[in-house]
């Protein structure tokens, strides 16, 4: 991750807000920009900046606030689902209607329909939400407003938020979206549009920067594990079985690593951050040689973004600007086969890819309480005046972090650290890195 940035760095703008909110005296807790949240997760990095003399860096505590920068009465919210499926989508749209509603009073609430393409006015009409609208969406997987990828004309949008009234938009993605987020706000502030654009924290991938986690990610490594399990009866049912699941992961491989740790019935994980060969002494394929030959079967789990060395993916982009991956889990079954008929022995490989199955589904009880206290966050900073921000989670308390510290980086797993130590210690994999073939 990222170097701990310094104090002025986790500053998020806010809008002038000088309207009292109708949550005074309703019994709720209102905070105010003093109250923060510690930057870092150690004594250690607390003790070296008081070393340094500096004030140690604290990110904006989420919440509601006394004073607002819009009148709630009048307002028009905007709400936008981009990227790929996660589970939690509609749980989020739901608790940000809900609060938008019944604490606010908010009058008009527009889902943008597929992306951002829908807040730049191609294709259907924005679908007005209310708490009738939402009410059940919670326990269906997908989004009720649908999604797309890629940028769209910031002009454009800009036109069409001012011509529907939308004075405060969520934007619920991961980080082709809070790119996207962050630069329409900028642009709104150019113009003189004043605009709130709050982040939600959606990759399934867990790989956003400063949040402890986004939704969607513990309801994947829930779905996960039950994929093992499976991998684990098919591969134990074969003579010689090999059960290979391929996992999301494209850059990090938390869920691969997390999802391992839940059930140890795997023997190899593989992910982005750490390289492994496939053939030679010390590859992939000679310890599983030696696997097979000792107990006769066999898990892997992989994710997506791992081994892209091995396969040739090319240059080719999706909307995103994301490089398409080559297909690892496809190419490892090919060439598990191939190497053992080479070898003369019979080897049954039981290939699973679950990844459109888990991002469809409903949230678990987990994300789905997270997934409401999300929303509920992204409305009080929306309307207190916060721009250009995302609402996180940091040493478990909720913040508001400004886009461009989320964007300027990502999240890996480090290959030193808590959790990958404990997938080697879980799965007993040994050292992957010798020369490949």
């Amino acid at each position: 991750m990222a170097d701990t940035p310094g104090a002025p760095d986790v500053v998020p703008q806010r809008l002038t807000a000088d309207i009292p909110s109708p949550l005074v005296n309703s019994g709720l807790r209102l905070f105010d920009d003093v109250e923060g949240v510690l930057v870092a997760k150690t004594v250690a990095e607390v003790q070296a900046a008081l070393d340094a003399g500096e004030t140690p860096a604290t990110f904006t505590l989420a919440g509601p606030r006394s004073d607002l920068a819009f009148r709630p009465a009048r307002l028009c919210a905007g709400i936008v689902t981009c990227g790929g499926l996660c589970p939690g989508i509609n749980a989020v749209i739901r608790s940000i209607v809900l609060t938008l509603h019944y604490h606010y009073r908010v009058p008009e609430i527009l889902g943008f329909r597929y992306g951002y393409a829908g807040v730049a006015g191609k294709g259907p009409e924005p679908m007005r939400l209310t708490t009738t609208t939402v009410d059940t969406i919670h326990r269906q997987g997908g989004t009720l407003l649908g999604t797309s990828r890629g940028p769209q004309p910031l002009d454009l949008m800009l036109d069409n938020l001012a011509l529907l009234g939308v004075r405060v938009l969520f934007c619920i993605g991961g980080d082709g979206t809070l790119r996207g987020a962050g630069a329409l706000a900028e642009a709104a502030a150019e113009r003189g549009q004043e605009l709130g654009v709050i982040g939600i924290p959606k990759t399934i991938d867990n790989d956003l920067a400063w949040v402890d986690q986004s939704f969607g990610y513990s309801t994947a490594v829930d779905e996960a594990a039950r994929v093992i399990t499976a991998a684990h009866n098919e591969a134990r049912g074969a003579v010689n079985g090999v059960g290979l699941v391929r996992l999301m992961g494209r850059n990090a491989g938390f869920i691969a690593a997390q999802a391992s740790l839940s059930n140890p019935d795997v023997n190899v994980c593989i992910v982005p951050e750490v390289p492994f060969a496939l053939g030679g002494p010390g590859g992939l394929l000679e310890m599983l040689e030696h696997r097979l030959t000792r107990r006769g079967h066999a898990v892997i789990v992989v994710a997506e973004g791992a081994g892209q060395d091995l396969v040739d993916a090319g240059e080719a982009t999706d909307a995103s600007g994301n490089r398409r991956l080559g297909d690892i889990g496809t190419f490892l079954r090919d060439r598990i086969r191939s190497h053992f008929a080479n070898l003369d022995r019979s080897v049954t490989v039981k290939y699973i890819d679950p990844s459109y199955i888990i991002r469809s589904l409903p949230a678990s009880p987990y994300d789905s309480h997270y997934c409401n206290a999300l929303g509920q966050h992204a409305v009080h900073a929306g309307l207190a005046g916060y721009t250009n921000a995302m609402i996180g989670r940091w040493n478990t308390m909720f913040t508001v972090v400004p886009l461009p510290l989320v964007t300027g980086s990502r999240r890996q797993l480090d290959p030193e650290g808590d959790i990958w130590q404990r997938v080697l210690q879980t799965t007993g994999q040994p050292d992957l890195s010798g020369p490949s073939a």
